[in-house]
């Protein structure tokens, strides 16, 4: 089809069209995957599918945003349970597409598409029958609209598992489309009926819990006290079975001191003193509303251990067909090190090893003693690396797999080289502000705030950390209701300053990212650019200020338009030779 040859242009005729069914026509867009509930200031939409069965569903992705828009009006948000927020959002998504679909025939097709391939991956990743998106299908389903194969077994899956008079309360809903109070008010009813709206009594999963009449930041240290007291004898047992195995068994000695203790009181001051170096004026205009509520936290405190075993375990599978490329690249990539730290020879000594060609002299001249050399050490800074991670929503999936085995990769093969390297995650708390937007709001929602969410900045494996115990963590990248939104400028600045205490000669840091910063509280109250112009700020302070080398990886999305020195991975099969090119030409400069 002829779409295929301009997918560009296609792509910006369907951005215009939800542009102009939006009532919108400032709306900026992204290449990222969107998200439920769709971003309060983008149209989150990737390039077109190459197949034309696909792109029914592909429109349908940008239609539902669309009418997110049109109909939906931003409300502050009630306090209730995270897990009832999720519901919620689905059950007003499903409401404005209802009313959409009635007044764009055309888009209701797309969106019944668009919500079976999301109906398909539930069931792929075997979601429990209660879920968000079933009750979305059921309301549709109830409405009388005509449903694909999936769908219809997501939504009989939930009614064999909802309430008898589950129906009753849908009906209402549908009756109640119009306005949106009315229907909320129905929607909290069936929440209710569903037992949504009670704290799960497990602490299993701190994502799960979301009474917003606790800080969420003291649940989290409670649970990962009780996690740590149950686990300490069991990690310490683990850790010394592995020493028995381990050639490094000093190092892993080492290394089962704790993980970095410095406070996050300490850590946290992000913008304002990350580099005594670097000139802070620059950056003034960019504010922070609150810090209060960011944390920075230890990946291992994240999931339980039952969790980081099961995801750890799933990281090796994905990383299971690279493992001879990776192999290949850890060897050329360590032969590269090993010459650059012992490269050169002194000839014509008294002793050493022999030297081969001047084996004559011993016939000829036996009485000469100087035919041997030995090798020489050329200097080789000490040197440490950072890989800091972009482990946002929109790197869920295929992304974060490339960047996980990336972390993978680069971190086992320097630590072969005795190239101290440390690994480190940024995203936030909460989709939507969390904390930070409830505190804005009670204090009147004054104007341009400045970030307006709760950052959490995540230790996978600190520098002085052996390798081998640390990858433990890796595979908690892996864990979705880890992944949210993404404050670039201030994570970097953050990694940065880490790097900047550090003693090593040479000092290289790493990202790995997938796109620009987004965090949908802080841009609907500040000006589009905010974040944006921060990073750059951020980036631009580290490549004239800074002593520390800057190095971008973009995952699927071309990262040059701020960062110097990039490579771009589309594939995993791109991985090995992109990363070898750019590690050898850091390290031979």
């Amino acid at each position: 089809m002829s779409w295929v040859k301009n997918r560009e242009e296609f792509k910006q005729a369907v951005l215009s069209t939800t542009r102009a069914i939006s009532n919108n026509p400032s709306l900026e867009s992204t290449s990222q995957a969107s998200s439920r509930p769709p971003s309060l200031t983008q149209i989150s939409l990737q390039n077109p599918p190459r197949s034309s069965s696909q792109i029914s569903s592909w429109r349908g992705e940008a239609d539902f945003q669309a009418f997110w828009h049109l109909y939906h009006k931003e409300n502050p948000p009630l306090k209730m349970p995270k897990i009832a927020r999720d519901f919620f959002a689905e059950l007003e998504l499903s409401r404005v597409e209802m009313i959409g679909g009635e007044t764009f025939p055309g888009a209701k097709s797309n969106l019944s598409l668009f919500l079976n391939a999301e109906a398909k991956k539930n069931i792929d990743n075997k979601i429990p029958s209660i879920n968000p998106l079933a009750t979305n299908l059921w309301l549709k389903k109830l409405n009388g609209d005509e449903l694909q194969e999936e769908s219809k077994n997501i939504v009989s899956a939930f009614q064999s598992a909802a309430p008898k008079n589950i129906n009753e309360l849908g009906k209402r809903l549908i009756e109640a489309r119009k306005s949106q109070e009315d229907f909320q008010s129905i929607a909290l009813e069936l929440m209710k009926d569903l037992d949504l709206m009670h704290e799960p009594q497990t602490n299993s999963d701190e994502e799960s819990l979301g009474d917003e009449s606790i800080p969420e930041e003291q649940q989290a240290q409670n649970e990962d006290q009780e996690e740590y007291e149950q686990t300490s004898e069991e990690q310490m047992i683990e850790a010394q079975a592995e020493g028995q195995a381990d050639e490094d068994n000093a190092l892993l000695e080492e290394a089962q001191a704790p993980i970095d203790s410095t406070s996050i009181d300490e850590e946290i001051d992000l913008t304002r003193n990350f580099n005594e170096e670097i000139d802070q004026t620059a950056y003034e205009d960019y504010k922070i509303f609150t810090s209060q509520f960011d944390e920075i936290v230890n990946a291992i405190d994240l999931a339980t251990p039952e969790e980081s075993q099961r995801l750890r375990i799933q990281l090796d599978q994905l990383i299971s067909p690279y493992q001879t490329t990776i192999g290949k690249l850890a060897n050329r990539l360590q032969r590269l090190l090993q010459a650059q730290q012992n490269r050169s020879w002194n000839y014509n000594l008294e002793e050493g090893l022999l030297d081969t060609a001047q084996l004559h002299r011993v016939i000829t001249r036996p009485g000469d003693p100087l035919s041997f050399k030995q090798e020489s050490e050329s200097k080789f800074k000490d040197t440490v690396v950072s890989l800091l991670i972009d482990s946002s929503g929109s790197m869920r999936g295929r992304s974060m797999t490339l960047a996980a085995i990336c972390g993978d990769i680069i971190g086992s093969t320097l630590e072969r080289c005795y190239v101290k390297t440390e690994l480190l995650g940024f995203t936030t708390k909460h989709w939507k502000g969390g904390d930070a937007r409830k505190a804005w709001v009670n204090q009147g929602s004054p104007s341009n705030p400045g970030r307006l969410n709760d950052l959490r900045h995540i230790i996978f494996k600190s520098a002085d950390d052996n390798f081998r115990k640390a990858r433990k963590s890796f595979g908690i990248m892996l864990r979705e209701g880890l992944l949210k939104e993404n404050v670039d400028g201030e994570a970097l600045a953050w990694a940065h300053q880490r790097l900047s205490k550090r003693n090593e000669e040479r000092k290289i840091l790493i990202v790995i990212s997938d796109g620009a910063p987004v965090d949908d509280s802080t841009l609907s109250t500040n000006h589009s650019n905010f974040l944006d112009n921060h990073l750059r700020q951020i980036i631009n302070m580290i490549q004239t200020q800074s002593n520390v080398e800057l190095l971008a990886i973009g995952i699927g999305h071309d990262v040059t338009k701020y960062y110097e020195k990039s490579i771009t991975i589309n594939r995993a099969e791109e991985l090995a030779e992109a990363l070898l090119d750019k590690l050898t030409e850091l390290f031979n400069d």
